[in-house]
């Protein structure tokens, strides 16, 4: 399916790309034949960004009010997917850009703000991206931010350090959570462009899977920024305004990119098991009642984590309410069920799942970072289990 951006509106001060949901795969094999250099090197991908970004794929969920293509829930999610299983480092850092302007007209930002960042991404990858955790506080779902925004003339002045901002050296945009120096301390996210002074990125991403994300810290120093580049400034606590999207849902949309390592892992697999032909036995692996029920757990699994995530996608598309918890509850089987199903498939390989050469390594290094995405399971399991709980609580 092709979707085309409307003609420019009023609204409207730049006119993006549309995408086409028939050229994924295509898209998802050129960056998989770029996917391993990047992992040895731990470079940035830009080249597989600016693919991303010329295929329309970065701005396929702006509004078509905005000039947008308008991509559904379901699109984005089936986007995500197909970049997870070409690069998965590419598809977070793109998801990092999507998700914000798939839940704009639900949570929007400043309108003039917002018209300067679709004018520069209908010019070049424009990408975003929240920074929330922070040293001290670890998990952003943890108490209150201590980086600080405090008053200035002209807007406001920042200073903090935040960990694991994904794609850092390649944004245009820090989204940054803080609170203010007030008396009484307000906390949202300031926009920050990434060219402001006062910004150092510390390249301290060295990790086991991922590797090309770039998720390392950044320090802001003073950095100043105008009055009205903040996102939704409330009291601590506060609840969020009318029709804002429960934020477990983007997190469960996003868990697509790892159900596409997961795809990516299946599919070498299921080639080794077709190539390799034992002398002892006669026949390729593919053939035996072994590899057959590996492949069968392995497909289950897949399977019913794909109908959970587009599930919530469609509900969300058809105006259907969703739970924040039931979206919260689906995370945690999907991201199970993906890094079981990987893990299912390199005990079927045994050793030769392991060796570099072979990209179930490479998938099964990156399988491990599902689990780690704010909310983790230690966070999201006691808050699901005390809504059930509360829900059958005896009456006093």
């Amino acid at each position: 399916m092709s979707v085309a951006p409307p003609s420019p509106s009023a609204a409207t001060t730049a006119r993006l790309p549309g995408f086409d949901l028939g050229r994924l795969d295509e898209v998802s094999a050129a960056l998989a034949a770029r996917a391993p250099e990047y992992d040895r090197t731990g470079a940035f991908p830009r080249e597989s960004l600016r693919l991303v970004h010329e295929a329309g794929l970065l701005t396929a969920g702006v509004d078509r009010r905005h000039g947008g293509p308008g991509g559904s829930f379901t699109d984005i999610t089936r986007i995500l997917l197909a970049l997870g299983r070409g690069d998965p480092s590419v598809a977070l850092i793109a998801g990092m850009t999507v998700v914000p302007h798939l839940v704009q007209p639900r949570s929007p930002w400043p309108e003039e703000l917002y018209r300067r960042v679709l004018a520069d991404s209908a010019e070049r990858p424009t990408l975003l991206n929240h920074a929330r955790a922070e040293p001290e506080l670890g998990s952003s779902t943890r108490g209150l931010p201590a980086t600080t925004a405090r008053r200035t003339a002209h807007g406001w002045s920042l200073t903090g350090r935040k960990r694991y901002v994904t794609g850092a050296e390649g944004l245009s945009w820090f989204l940054v959570w803080a609170a203010t120096d007030e008396p009484e301390p307000r906390v949202g996210t300031f926009i920050v462009p990434a060219t402001a002074p006062g910004i150092e990125i510390e390249p301290t991403w060295r990790q086991l899977g991922m590797r090309a994300t770039g998720s390392h810290e950044v320090a802001f120093t003073d950095v100043e920024i105008p009055a009205d580049h903040i996102h939704e400034l409330a009291p601590p606590g506060a609840a969020p305004p009318p029709g804002t999207l429960p934020g477990s849902v983007p997190l469960l949309l996003s868990s697509a990119l790892y159900l596409g390592v997961a795809r990516a892992a299946q599919s070498a697999v299921h080639s080794f098991a077709h190539a390799r032909v034992p002398s002892a036995l006669g026949r390729a692996l593919a053939t035996t009642g072994r590899f057959e029920r590996g492949a069968g757990e392995i497909e289950t699994l897949l399977t019913s984590a794909e109908q959970l995530i587009f599930g919530v996608a469609g509900q969300v598309d058809r105006g259907e309410p969703v739970r924040g918890l039931d979206a919260l509850a689906a995370k945690v089987v999907v991201v199970r069920q993906v890094t079981r199903a990987v893990e299912t498939g390199l005990r079927l390989l045994g050793n030769s799942g392991l060796a570099q050469e072979n990209p179930l390594e490479r998938h099964f290094r990156d399988i491990q970072s599902a689990g780690v995405h704010a909310p983790g399971e230690d966070a999201a399991l006691p808050l699901i289990g005390a809504a059930a709980l509360a829900a059958e609580a005896p009456d006093d």
